[in-house]
C-alpha cells in the first residue's frame, strides 16, 4: 500500500504522523510518564508501517515504511479499517481503546510487552495524540 493510498484510507494519517513528534515532545504530562522509557515500537497499518524510536519518553525518530525487516521491541498490528475506526475523532464504543480492540482480536501486539505494559498511560497518550492530530 503506497503512502498516498494509506493516507486516504486512514483519514490523513500522513499529516497526523508528521505532527506526532512535536505533539508528544511538547506534552509535559507524557514526558513525565515516559521519562524512563527508551524503546522502539512499530505501528503496522495493514502493510504500511511506522517505526517510533522513543528515548526518555521523547520521540527521537519516526521512520515511515522502515524496510523489509525492521527492528522493534514490540509492534501493534491492525488492518486499515480497524485503525480508521480507532483514530476517529469520536470513536464508537469498543473502538476507543487499544485493549478493547485487542480483546476482539482486531489488533495484535507482538514482541516484548514490557515497554507497553509498564508505560501503558504513556502509550495511550501517544495514540490519543495520533487521534487528535491535524488531518
Amino acid at each position: 500500500m503506497g503512502s498516498a493510498s494509506l493516507a486516504a484510507d486512514l483519514g490523513g494519517i500522513e499529516a497526523r504522523l508528521a505532527a506526532l513528534p512535536g505533539r508528544v515532545n511538547g506534552d509535559p504530562v507524557l514526558l513525565r510518564r515516559g521519562r524512563y522509557l527508551t524503546t522502539t515500537c512499530q505501528l503496522d497499518f495493514g502493510g504500511a508501517s511506522v517505526l517510533l524510536r522513543i528515548v526518555d519518553g521523547r520521540i527521537a525518530e519516526l521512520q515511515r515504511n522502515p524496510g523489509v525487516m525492521p527492528s522493534a521491541d514490540f509492534a501493534i498490528i491492525g488492518e486499515p479499517a480497524v485503525w480508521r475506526r480507532f483514530l476517529a475523532a469520536d470513536p464508537p464504543p469498543g473502538d476507543h481503546d487499544l485493549f478493547a480492540l485487542l480483546k476482539r482480536k482486531e489488533l495484535r501486539v507482538v514482541g516484548d510487552l514490557h515497554p507497553l505494559m509498564s508505560h501503558l498511560l504513556y502509550w495511550k497518550g501517544v495514540l490519543a495524540h495520533l487521534r487528535d492530530a491535524p488531518r
